[in-house]
């Protein structure tokens, strides 16, 4: 198959199945890149043992998805999401252990998702609400999930592990904990940086997306 021929497969797909093709190619790009990331450690002032540079790149994520939110809708963030989830389902378990791929999907997805949900819950407020407001709580909600899920010896976690068939070693000796805090006071700092190209995105995406307001008789 041609380069031309294949283009004209994913054109005819997008079209027939309403796929967002930038958000999804942003979204994978963003997950792609982040699981290369993580695996470099945040070396200046010496941060190494605490951060990676993953933690910098992944909450671009939620930029993606809130000004998808925005132009297109919350069904067309949702589509996104799940693009971004195979992505990073597939690139865990190619990278990493079953463990890992489970709490990267499983804290990608449902952040995501939650992020949607309070994005449209506080659209109509000011504009910098629901960008700030909502990947503070998804972001919590992501950390929380990921640290927990890859790292914890808790019976519970460890117990549902071992019902889906992943018996890979916790993080027993890892201070998972520190990592999860540094990683959560990033995105929280992200959250507010990313204020500024919101508002540019914003600026350019709303008039080519959103339909003219109707005129006056």
């Amino acid at each position: 198959m041609n380069i031309s021929s294949k283009a004209d497969l994913v054109n005819g797909f997008v079209s027939r199945f309403s796929v967002p093709a930038l958000p999804v190619a942003l979204m994978a790009a963003v997950v792609f890149t982040s699981n290369i990331l993580v695996q470099y450690p945040f070396t200046p002032w010496g941060l190494q043992d605490y951060l990676t540079w993953g933690a910098f790149s992944y909450p671009i994520a939620f930029l993606v998805t809130d000004l998808t939110n925005r132009s297109l809708g919350p069904k067309a963030a949702r589509r996104a999401i799940y693009a971004g989830f195979v992505v990073a389902v597939v690139l865990s378990a190619l990278l990493g252990t079953p463990r890992i791929a489970l709490a990267s999907g499983l804290a990608f997805l449902s952040a995501q998702l939650l992020d949607v949900e309070i994005f449209v819950k506080l659209r109509r407020r000011a504009w910098w609400v629901p960008p700030f407001v909502s990947p503070l709580f998804a972001s919590a909600l992501d950390t929380t999930l990921f640290f927990s899920v890859a790292f914890s010896c808790a019976p519970l976690i460890t117990a549902g592990l071992t019902a889906v068939g992943i018996h890979d070693a916790c993080g027993e000796g890892l201070p998972w904990q520190s990592w999860a805090v540094c990683d959560y006071l990033v995105k929280l700092t992200l959250a507010v940086v990313f204020l500024a190209p919101y508002r540019l995105c914003m600026n350019w995406l709303l008039p080519t997306f959103q339909p003219p307001a109707p005129q006056k008789a």
